[in-house]
């Protein structure tokens, strides 16, 4: 593999997916009973917005360093309280420098109880990612392939929890593995909570992904999809989030923190659809 998710780190379609992590985890915390968090592509875990990768590309900038320091409206805040706390749980000191990818927002919002399983293929990735959690007992770094996960580890013992499928969208067919990924994980965990990221690029794929996702006919599928700029199929031009069995509230959660978002990542041309679920045209 040659993507490395440390150039792209923090970037605002980050910001949104894991602002959409972080409010689907404290949803699922407030049960006793304990839960169990998937990362099917995990990436390092935590990101330094410092180094020559993030430095290179500064795509964080126009992300969490646009929300970071600042007091946010009241309808942004309750959709990325929980995100924006992990962040600064990593930076004590005020001084915005180490970002956490979705397995150390799950790290750091998870009781003693929960448990953890992180999939990352990449052998550079994942050795230090595992050095990273090495003393966590909660956490199971596994080197595998992330797209059989659903297959490998679903449904888990604890019965709670949620699955992210984040790939890095380098290969072809990725989308179509995506559809295949939630048919097999849904099939074998109902209950459980999905989370599948994509990318906005290519505007034709995205519209067979929108109609693949509904022929699966899942109940309880929302799909929250932003756009920032025009689509023209050479730039990332948003991002997408299909949620099964996400918290009832996330839709309009969303809809009051859209404008919002918008006007802090001062990206005025920004947008955000829901489809699916009660949102289904």
């Amino acid at each position: 593999m040659n993507y490395r998710h440390a150039y792209h780190a923090g970037n605002p379609a980050d910001v949104i997916k894991h602002a959409v992590l972080a409010f689907v985890i404290d949803y699922l915390l407030k049960k006793e009973a304990p839960i169990r968090v998937i990362d099917t592509h995990a990436g390092l875990g935590r990101y330094d917005l410092t180094s020559d990768a993030a430095e290179r590309t500064g795509e964080w900038v126009e992300g969490i360093g646009r929300l970071w320091g600042r007091d946010l409206p009241e309808p942004l805040e309750a959709l990325v309280g929980s995100y924006m706390d992990s962040v600064a749980r990593l930076n004590p000191d005020g001084r915005l420098r180490f970002y956490p990818g979705s397995p150390d927002i799950a790290r750091l919002m998870t009781r003693p109880v929960d448990g953890m399983t992180f999939c990352e293929l990449h052998p550079e990735d994942g050795d230090d990612l595992a050095r990273l959690y090495a003393r966590d007992r909660r956490i199971k770094v596994i080197g595998i392939d992330g797209w059989l996960a659903p297959k490998a580890f679903l449904p888990p013992k604890e019965k709670r929890g949620l699955v992210l499928i984040d790939p890095p969208f380098e290969q072809p067919g990725e989308f179509d593995r995506l559809v295949e990924a939630l048919d097999n994980g849904y099939r074998r965990w109902a209950g459980g909570v999905f989370l599948l990221w994509y990318p906005v690029k290519d505007a034709a794929a995205v519209k067979r992904f929108h109609r693949a996702i509904a022929e699966l006919a899942i109940p309880k599928c929302l799909t929250i999809e932003t756009t920032w700029r025009a689509v023209d199929g050479e730039r990332l031009s948003g991002a997408g989030l299909v949620t099964v069995n996400a918290p009832y509230t996330l839709a309009e959660v969303c809809r009051a923190a859209a404008r919002p978002l918008w006007d802090v990542l001062e990206m005025p041309n920004g947008r955000l659809d829901l489809f699916g679920g009660e949102d289904r045209a």
